[in-house]
């Protein structure tokens, strides 16, 4: 696997759909968790979009470095 295939294409996915990018390199846990999270954040501050945004954010770097 070149290193674009283990980083780039998760980061991508999990820019389309968080925490599928997890899911994907075997991070099931943290996955669902990132699910739950995103859920529960953007539900209950949907109106500052700065958190939603930093939460999505993270989820992208997540799944590109770790």
């Amino acid at each position: 696997m070149t290193s674009s295939q283990k980083h780039g294409i998760p980061a991508l996915i999990s820019f389309l759909i968080p925490g599928l990018g997890q899911i994907i390199k075997g991070q099931l846990f943290k996955g669902i968790f990132i699910w739950i999270i995103g859920g529960v954040v953007g539900f209950f501050f949907w109106w500052t979009f700065i958190i939603p945004f930093a939460v999505w954010a993270w989820n992208v770097y997540d799944a590109y470095n770790n």
